[in-house]
């Protein structure tokens, strides 16, 4: 079991072609990584051994995509289990998952699709959070996901659908700047309105990824680098709230281990700026108190 359980700076969504090469260097390649973790529920084998080599070596978190938390089917409590004993297992830090559903009737989609942004579907989903995190023993963290139509039955906004379910469930969040940058993009909304109406205090990581252009649209494809202007949101962000842990989201066409790492890079030079200003910051406040 990993006995570090601190994580802060950048990370990579580490995926299982390049779990080989970063388990045979003898370098810190990543101060933390976060797991797909339905890519990891089975018993015993040689995923397990990888999983527990990593977890002796590595802080890390777990990401999730198979829960279903907007959905109207009963929460698979057994799914929930091999979560809860795989987190126990490893020392995860935490458990994230979507603020979507993907399923109904025990029939399963895969995409991850949005709630109609009403008050109805925001105590739905909040009354499913808290019985995971009941579940669970812990708060857990929740994204937002891209989106490509909306609703005309909406009564809020995301950004407002997404801090009254965390107020209502007390959970905390999972900014996803890149799929911020899709929706408002797709949808022609205002990408500062949707950043300074997401409840700062419940952010507790934040992921970065690369969409596909697709012309008339974004899809949230997760295949290319970071875009130039979802760098500038992060890094705005962050230059107002502080260094919250956060990530690199790479899953298709993906590339090699370095050039992921030169990603994460970019973020913790970001991240860094923000400490360092943060420091001059309070010197200044205690020279003036002095």
């Amino acid at each position: 079991m990993s006995t570090a359980h601190k994580i802060a700076g950048a990370g990579i969504g580490l995926r299982l072609p390049h779990v080989e090469q970063v388990l045979a260097s003898d370098e810190r390649l990543a101060p933390w990584f976060e797991l797909l973790v339905d890519n990891w529920l089975v018993d015993g084998g040689l995923n397990a051994a990888i999983l527990h080599e990593l977890a002796e070596r590595y802080p890390l978190v777990f990401h999730g995509v198979g829960l279903s938390l907007g959905g109207i089917d009963p929460i698979d409590l057994n799914y929930l289990e091999r979560i809860r004993l795989l987190k126990a297992q490893t020392g995860a830090v935490w458990y994230s998952e979507h603020a979507s559903f993907s399923g109904y009737g025990g029939r399963n989609v895969p995409d991850l699709l949005p709630l109609p942004y009403t008050q109805e579907a925001v105590l739905h989903m909040a009354q499913r959070i808290v019985q995971v995190q009941d579940f669970l023993g812990e708060r857990i963290l929740l994204e937002n996901v891209s989106t490509y139509l909306s609703c005309q039955f909406n009564e809020m906004n995301e950004a407002e659908f997404l801090a009254a379910v965390a107020s209502e469930a007390d959970c905390y969040l999972l900014l996803d700047i890149n799929n911020v940058f899709v929706t408002c993009t797709n949808l022609n909304l205002s990408v500062e309105h949707f950043m300074q109406q997401i409840p700062v205090s419940r952010v507790r990581q934040i992921h970065l990824a690369g969409f596909d252009d697709k012309g008339d649209y974004l899809l949230d494809a997760h295949n290319n680098p970071v875009d130039a202007r979802v760098w500038q949101m992060f890094k705005e962000f962050i230059a107002s709230h502080g260094a919250i842990p956060s990530m690199i989201e790479w899953d298709n066409e993906l590339p090699s281990l370095e050039r992921l790492l030169q990603e994460m890079t970019l973020a913790k030079s970001i991240l860094d700026s923000a400490r360092s200003n943060s420091v001059v910051r309070q010197m200044k406040r205690g020279d003036r108190c002095a």
